[in-house]
């Protein structure tokens, strides 16, 4: 059983954090943010994050505020192993897969049935679960094994 949790993504949580600061400030904003992003662990990282907090809460309350509220939807990502952290601290492959399965949709217009759209959408997920696991190996699946209770299973897609 996979443990799990809310990911806010760290691109979106960052454009509206800097919002919080003037256009002067936003670079030594993103800097100090970024401070916690770079820790190995979630433990450094949090203990990281709350002194970034507390550091611009004099200056940005609204953005200390911001980041108190936020810190473990941000930080979800360092609970996984490193290895995996590139790829999911973003959002941005979800985003894609949405945009295409919206403008394959919007291709076709009206569908027929409820059976139709399934199939559709169903076919782009299988397409791009392929593509993740055997083209770019999105995510290894020896990583993932050591977030799992279960017996390893082997996928018939990824057996030699």
């Amino acid at each position: 059983m996979l443990a799990a949790t809310w990911q806010r993504c760290k691109v979106h949580f960052l454009r509206n954090a800097l919002a919080h600061a003037g256009k002067g400030q936003r670079q030594m904003v993103l800097a100090a943010i970024n401070t916690a992003f770079v820790q190995e662990s979630f433990e450094t990282a949090s203990q990281q994050w709350r002194a970034v907090s507390d550091q611009l809460r004099g200056k940005f309350p609204k953005l200390a505020e911001l980041m108190d509220g936020a810190e473990t939807d941000v930080l979800a990502f360092m609970t996984f192993p490193k290895a995996h952290r590139t790829q999911i601290h973003s959002t941005n492959s979800l985003e894609r897969l949405n945009a295409e399965i919206k403008r394959r949709t919007d291709v076709v217009g009206i569908f027929p049935n409820e059976a139709s759209i399934t199939r559709l959408v169903g076919a782009l997920l299988l397409d791009q679960n392929d593509e993740w696991q055997l083209q770019r190996r999105y995510m290894s699946l020896e990583a993932l094994r050591t977030l799992s209770d279960n017996q390893p299973a082997r996928l018939s897609a990824v057996v030699s």
